[in-house]
């Protein structure tokens, strides 16, 4: 198969403008966190879920609402709590006397842009109704499947530091998570123009700069983007390492990973480092593309062993090692 390069690049361009009207719209309420509305914009793009991990008050729930406003597209911030029930979630069957039949009444989870606030503090069932609709974008109740909506995007957060009355999420769920973004505090100089931003009345009013349709349209385009058989053997070589570290020379870290990165992780490198491409406005994918999504993709998926832990080594850490060793093509 031919690929004119030179077409698809000017495709990309073309189709990618929107890219940094979206960003200067989001920069208009959020501060700095520009690592993180861009992984956002990578999980919009790739069709993928997004776990978001970060200390209470960094803007993680203002972020997406902001960018949900920025789309035109529906909102919903869903508080996960100990209490919380699926019909709470994906809706129930009502009665209705009047004309003695029951009534389908829709759930929360019908809205483009679902934040699953503290999903770890919500028991499994609760949990598993979410995920099922992630994975299949479709909702039963009763006897009726409904088709989500499309952009359907779920950004579920969860606070590292309360481990009391929390339901840790299975791996097996956490798997479905395209990427897993970890947010740290933002600098001095941002976190001046945050209490400025408050205490003032400069809060800047974001407006809808783009459209769901426009959304799909770059979706489509975006599976255009050129890979090279070279990145896809270097994706998987990723991977690999992850589960056979021996093969791959990076020894150290034998001991250290109980076991590594499903197949999900090789379709999801792939799909972000074609993300990656569109929002830099290429339509070819190069390795430093790859390398850039790989710890968002990775860290979730790569499970440490005791001895790890022991040793404070993190999945990062080890991700990190096996980037070095493995050879950039």
């Amino acid at each position: 198969m031919q690929y004119d390069i030179k077409a698809i690049n000017e495709k990309i361009q073309k189709e990618s403008a929107f890219v940094d009207l979206l960003t200067m719209e989001i920069s208009k309420a959020i501060v700095g966190q520009k690592y993180m509305i861009e992984r956002l914009l990578i999980g919009l793009l790739a069709n993928g879920h997004i776990l978001l991990e970060g200390v209470p008050g960094l803007a993680k729930t203002l972020a997406v609402k902001t960018l949900a406003q920025a789309i035109q597209a529906k909102f919903q911030r869903i508080q996960f709590t100990p209490d919380l029930l699926p019909a709470d979630l994906v809706g129930t069957l009502i009665y209705n006397q009047k004309e003695s039949k029951f009534q389908t009444k829709k759930g929360p989870i019908f809205a483009n842009f679902i934040l699953a606030d503290e999903i770890n503090r919500s028991p499994a069932k609760v949990q598993s109704a979410l995920l099922e609709a992630m994975q299949e974008r479709q909702i039963t109740i009763g006897e009726e499947t409904f088709k989500l909506d499309e952009p359907f995007l779920v950004l579920a957060t969860q606070n590292p530091i309360e481990q009391e009355g929390t339901y840790p999420l299975p791996e097996a769920q956490v798997d479905r998570f395209m990427l897993k973004i970890k947010i740290d505090y933002p600098s001095k100089e941002e976190e001046l123009q945050i209490m400025r931003q408050n205490i003032g009345a400069q809060n800047g009013e974001v407006k809808a700069v783009v459209s769901p349709k426009d959304i799909l349209k770059a979706r489509a385009a975006m599976n255009e983007i050129y890979m090279d058989e070279k990145i896809e053997r270097y994706i998987l070589d990723i991977v690999f390492a992850t589960r056979t570290p021996k093969n791959y020379g990076v020894d150290n870290v034998v001991q250290l990973i109980s076991y590594g990165a499903s197949p999900r992780a090789t379709i999801n490198l792939a799909l972000g480092a074609k993300a990656y491409a569109f929002i830099k406005r290429r339509g070819y994918v190069i390795p430093e593309d790859v390398r850039a999504v790989s710890l968002d993709v990775l860290r979730h998926r790569v499970a440490v062993t005791y001895e790890a832990e022991a040793e404070e080594v993190s999945s990062e850490h080890i991700i990190q090692e096996i980037l070095n060793k493995i050879e950039v093509p």
